[in-house]
Formats: C-alpha cells, sequence, structure tokens
C-alpha cells in the first residue's frame, strides 16, 4: 500500500485520535468486528496501526509497553507550532501535563488534562490527512465538561482559538460552544459534566464519536464482540450509542 498522505495541519484545530492498548491484534479484531475498521501499517513502528473506514483514515491504535498500564482513554489530539510553549501555557493555566513533549515518529506529542480531568494531546509536525465536523469526516469531537464556557477559556488560550486569521473560530449558541474551522464546526463543548461521577461516561471528558453506516448495528455488533453497549445520555444526540470496548475505553457511533 502506498504511503498515506501527510499534510501541516491548522494551528490549534483537532488533528487526529488515538487509543493505547494492551494487546494490539486483540483490539483490531474488536475494533474491525465492532466498526468493520481495516489496517494499515503506521509510521510510528511495529507498535502502532492505522485505522481505515471507507478508504480513509480514522483513528491510530498503540501498544503500550507490558509495564506501563496507562486507562483507556481515546484521546484527541490538536495541531501546535510548538510543542514546548503548548506545553507552558497547559500548566500556567493550572491542567497537567501528563506525557512529553516527547518525539515521536516525525513529530512531537504531549498529552494533558484540562483542569476538569478531561484528557487531550497535542501534535507539533505533520499529520495523516484527516478531518473531523465535515460533511462525511469519519469522527466528531465533543467535551463534556463542568462548564462550557470556561472550557472554552482554556483551550481558547492554550491553542489561540480565535487569535490568528484562517484559525479555529469560537462561537457560543444556545449553552453550547462550537469550535469551527473553514465554515465547519470541528468540536463542541458542552456543559454538564460531573466530575465525581460513578459513572465514567458523564466524568468531564472528550467524546470521540466514529461515524457508522447503521448505529444500532454497530452497537449490536460491539456488543457481540465484547463491548458493552448503553444509549446516549446527555450526549450531542440522542441517536448515538456509547461503547466502552473490552479495556475499557469509551467512544460513540452516530449514523451516516
Amino acid at each position: 500500500m502506498e504511503a498515506l498522505e501527510r499534510i501541516r495541519p491548522v494551528n490549534g484545530a483537532p488533528c487526529w485520535v488515538s487509543l493505547i492498548v494492551r494487546d494490539l491484534r486483540a483490539a483490531q479484531g474488536f475494533y474491525r468486528s465492532a466498526l468493520g475498521w481495516e489496517f494499515v501499517d503506521s509510521a510510528l513502528g511495529d507498535n502502532f496501526c492505522v485505522a481505515m473506514a471507507r478508504g480513509l483514515p480514522v483513528a491510530g491504535l498503540g501498544c503500550c509497553s507490558r509495564t506501563a498500564r496507562p486507562p483507556a482513554v481515546w484521546t484527541p489530539y490538536f495541531a501546535v507550532d510548538d510543542a514546548d510553549e503548548t506545553a507552558d501555557r497547559v500548566r500556567e493555566r493550572g491542567a497537567t501535563l501528563a506525557v512529553g513533549p516527547v518525539k515521536l515518529g516525525e513529530g512531537r506529542a504531549a498529552i494533558a488534562a484540562d483542569r476538569d480531568g478531561a484528557i487531550f494531546g497535542f501534535w507539533e509536525g505533520t499529520a495523516l490527512t484527516w478531518s473531523v465536523g465535515r460533511g462525511d469526516a469519519p469522527a466528531r469531537l465533543d467535551l463534556r465538561t463542568r462548564h462550557a464556557f470556561e472550557a472554552a477559556i482554556f483551550y481558547a488560550e492554550v491553542f489561540d482559538w480565535a487569535e490568528r486569521p484562517g484559525g479555529c473560530t469560537v462561537d457560543y449558541t444556545e449553552g453550547h460552544v462550537h469550535i469551527g474551522l473553514d465554515g465547519h464546526t470541528v468540536a463542541t463543548l458542552h456543559g454538564g459534566g460531573v466530575g465525581s461521577a460513578a459513572d465514567p461516561a458523564i466524568r468531564p471528558r472528550w467524546v470521540v464519536g466514529f461515524r457508522v453506516g447503521d448505529g444500532a448495528r454497530t452497537a449490536t455488533a460491539a456488543g457481540a464482540a465484547g463491548g458493552a453497549v448503553s444509549p446516549s445520555n446527555g450526549g450531542p444526540s440522542t441517536d448515538d450509542f456509547v461503547i466502552r470496548d473490552p479495556d475499557g475505553a469509551l467512544f460513540t457511533v452516530f449514523d451516516a
């Protein structure tokens, strides 16, 4: 297979989603059965792969070491020009820098948690051609947080939202915050997250949603493959299904 196309993403815009797993083959088996994904080699090495949906790159899967046991969390990444500067901004605003910045393949990556505990990453360098929020984009990003407007201020200061010409815009609509790029919504921020909630689905977190042909059918397939399924609970769409994979990572699926 030819090498996947790489581009320089817009600073501050979502540029990728990934999941670190304990058993790469087992994870591939689950997501192949549940979502119909195929997998190709990644430039990051043997412990990483790129998931493909309808011929498009949709997500990354990577295998952690046997000694490291990070939480199973689908993580969105945002493009930055300078990972070190972004890391400083994260710390200065009372959030937590968990990993990095570290060199990874052709770029540098870091993982952080915002002030309410939602995990996100940022990436310096070129990235695979990937879209979110457009007509047939394979993924959607929504932040469930304690207070949408406070979160918008935090992320805007970290990623220069609404500051650079040609960059991401910020719009406030009916209690939600919409992050746009080139006239498309690339992320939404919703309030109502409860940090002390027993159910992790309603704690503050970035919700990664994947486009599928039939959400109900996908949910059934996910359950048969060893996942746990529940209807959306106050998310961006009541037609979404929330799925927990066998490692405990939560994601949603929505109809194409």
